[in-house]
């Protein structure tokens, strides 16, 4: 009557994404960026472990795409200078890594990449709206 629990699941996990998004502010909508990624490396890693090859071809792709498509064009080259140049540069170096990470099963290119967004989603974090710096840095 209801389809299966995984369907219902997913279904239900997929409202909380949408609801998340639409209720969100843009900093949170990085954040939520950066998470996607992370998740999507995670899975491809376990993947990889698993020796899954459709599911780690996906993952990765995800993560690129999330990369690519939701974080490098989010920056603002023009009232980012410097900085969000460089993030862009970040940005292709770390799908470049993914690919490589995914054509040679390489497990150290996506730690690589997960410590990388990890360390970016942190600072973010860090800069919240309202956060002060003595809450920062605890």
């Amino acid at each position: 009557m209801f389809g299966s629990f995984p369907n219902r699941a997913a279904a239900y996990a997929q409202v909380g994404v949408e609801t998340g998004v639409t209720t969100a502010d843009p900093h949170k909508l990085i954040l939520m960026l950066f998470d996607g990624a992370l998740l999507s490396i995670g899975t491809a890693s376990a993947a990889m472990e698993n020796q899954d090859i459709p599911a780690k071809g996906q993952a990765i792709s995800k993560a690129i795409e999330i990369i690519l498509n939701g974080l490098k064009a989010s920056l603002d080259l023009n009232a980012g200078g410097e900085l969000a140049a460089r993030l862009s540069a970040l940005y292709d170096y770390m799908s470049e890594r993914l690919v490589y990470a995914n054509l040679h099963n390489s497990r150290p290119a996506l730690d690589e990449i997960h410590g990388l967004l990890e360390s970016l989603r942190e600072a973010w974090a860090g800069i919240a709206p309202g956060t002060t710096a003595a809450t920062a840095a605890a």
